[in-house]
């Protein structure tokens, strides 16, 4: 059976990117053999080039180039031409590469560029979940979609550990507005850590968030933790979350990893729009958000700078939420 080369333009985001993952499990079922070519950030390649059906995965590194137009012409003469093309980053290089592949059937979100570079541009409501609008894009040219969304999807095998295990993840890669603090963080590991290990997660840019709150611990009497900040590749850091026994999180990718993994959570929201960005179909998610008159802001930083909607949530809200959880 001839295969349907299929190219995918991954979001930049490593959380936007895992939210993707329905789309591209909904296009490997209604088109017959595909084989897809991923192309996208580093973090956002790391962790989809697993998929079993890639047959090849590519960091976009065009915008590095003294001419990205001319970088984005040579890698779409590159990657050559493919039965379907699309792409879930609503921006003009990504439209320009899928026209430069000379694909005839390229999808993408309605803009001012793509309606008159691409073949297919949808009109998608940005007043649900993210899962769902890369789900309707991808089928967008598909008779017969049963409007079924399924689950998160990673490929990357979760690490076992010897014992239950409880992941603190107090960064996030958007902004400060969007980060809890890490004293309390550090409180609702102490309070759980007679019964979980700790290990305390975060990239290169959160080593010093990270650091304070295994200072909290310390001071705590807390020993049982592992702090992995900055230590991890992307595949490490998802295997590693996804053998959590509990994940306590900001909004942020690791966040959406632990969905993937159906990881009992609990995330804490602020300034962000939960009913588009929260964990998508995960039965163990609890959420907590204060509801206030300036939110969501989506801002980087608190713009009132009292920064209410995540001052506002206490440790102690968050140990019993925990607690109510079927664990």
């Amino acid at each position: 059976m001839p295969s349907h080369r299929i190219l995918i333009i991954l979001p930049n985001w490593l959380g936007d990117a895992i939210m993707a993952t329905p789309a591209i499990e909904l296009l490997a079922k209604y088109y017959n053999n595909p084989r897809f070519t991923f192309v996208g950030s580093y973090v956002s390649i790391e962790a989809i080039k697993h998929h079993p059906l890639c047959e090849k995965a590519i960091v976009d590194e065009t915008k590095k180039a003294p001419n990205r137009f001319l970088a984005t012409y040579k890698l779409a003469r590159e990657l050559g031409e493919f039965h379907l093309a699309i792409s879930f980053r609503n921006q003009l290089h990504s439209s320009l590469l899928l026209r430069f592949t000379k694909t005839v059937v390229c999808i993408s979100k309605r803009s001012w560029h793509s309606i008159f570079l691409l073949s297919h541009t949808s009109v998608i409501k940005t007043n649900q979940h993210l899962v769902k609008q890369y789900a309707e894009l991808a089928m967008c040219d598909v008779d017969g979609w049963d409007k079924e969304v399924p689950k998160l999807k990673l490929f990357i095998e979760p690490k076992l550990f010897t014992k239950p295990t409880l992941g603190i993840n107090a960064g996030a890669t958007y902004g400060s507005a969007k980060r809890w603090y890490p004293e309390r963080f550090a409180e609702v590991a102490s309070e759980f850590s007679n019964r979980y290990d700790i290990i305390i997660f975060g990239g290169p840019n959160e080593i010093e968030m990270a650091d304070e709150i295994e200072s909290h611990l310390r001071s705590m009497k807390v020993t049982n933790y592992t702090n992995l900040a900055g230590k991890t590749d992307i595949k490490e850091l998802c295997s590693s979350i996804a053998g959590c026994s509990l994940f306590v999180t900001n909004d942020s990718g690791p966040m959406h990893v632990a969905a993937a993994y159906q990881v009992p959570t609990v995330a804490i929201f602020g300034p962000t729009r939960h009913k588009e960005t929260s964990q998508w179909m995960n039965e163990k998610s609890r959420l907590i958000r204060h509801e206030m008159d300036c939110s969501p802001c989506m801002k980087r930083e608190c713009p009132l700078e009292h920064h209410d909607c995540m001052k506002s949530i206490t440790a102690l809200e968050v140990i019993e939420v925990i607690k109510d959880m079927d664990l």
